[in-house]
């Protein structure tokens, strides 16, 4: 694999790359490095005609480079010119990079299994990308929330005030659109951990709640709602209770 310097101003950067989001703060860290070190690992390029080149992958070392002035950079430089095989490569290569949303990698697969550039399938990806089906198909199911929900979006686990994980968002993604955006930002703004999200979840799945019971929910807070929860769970069972009760004095 032979590494070569190009002039920066060949070089362009790929707008339709599955990464778009980049932290300031980590742009300027990696400026630091660069500056200190050098650059440890070489972007990867594509020709493109005119003479010229497009980034696979290295968006942000060549931002950094860029903003140090640094006329060249070191290149891997491929001829490869299938469309499928370039966006399956860019995602691969940010899977391995920290800062990569799940935002991100959720409109990047549906952009993959929708796209009639693209007509790949969940099991193809799967096999592509050596991630699960059900990986797949839950980070596209973040898609179904609006924009000020998936502004919230991070990656990981930990429960964070006014951030969201997947792992929070999963049980509200099969509620109607009116009770799952607003239960979001609750569960955000009150740091709720996945296992109360899930009863909350229960009680506005239930079809024996009318839609205007659920509606006057929404003003509580996650802590009020699990109360609510708590409550109603009680009250559910204690007509079973007395149906056992009744039918052991029947014996």
């Amino acid at each position: 694999m032979d590494i070569i310097e190009l002039s920066m101003h060949l070089i362009d950067e790929d707008t339709d790359q599955p990464r778009y989001q980049f932290d300031e703060d980590a742009l300027q860290e990696l400026m630091k490095s660069i500056d200190e070190l050098g650059l440890l690992s070489p972007i990867k390029v594509r020709t493109v005609p005119g003479g010229r080149y497009k980034i696979i992958y290295g968006n942000r070392r060549y931002k950094a480079s860029q903003m140090l002035g640094r006329p060249t950079i070191p290149c891997i430089v491929s001829n490869v010119t299938d469309e499928t095989e370039i966006y399956l490569e860019q995602i691969a290569e940010n899977l391995t990079r920290e800062g990569f949303s799940p935002i991100e990698e959720a409109e990047a697969f549906h952009k993959l299994l929708n796209d009639p550039k693209f007509s790949s399938s969940t099991k193809f990806l799967s096999s592509r990308l050596g991630k699960p089906e059900s990986y797949i198909k839950n980070k596209c199911e973040l898609l179904k929330f609006g924009g000020a929900v998936k502004k919230l979006i991070v990656s990981g686990t930990e429960i964070r005030k006014d951030k969201l994980t997947e792992d929070q968002l999963l049980p509200l993604k099969d509620l109607p659109l009116e009770h799952r955006d607003p239960l979001a930002l609750i569960m955000a703004r009150d740091e709720m951990p996945v296992s109360d999200v899930k009863k909350i979840a229960k009680l506005f799945k239930d079809k024996t709640i009318s839609s205007g019971t659920k509606d006057k929910l929404l003003y509580k807070s996650g802590h009020e709602l699990l109360e609510t929860w708590s409550v109603y769970e009680q009250n559910r069972a204690e007509p079973v209770q007395a149906r056992r009760s009744q039918s052991g004095q029947e014996r």
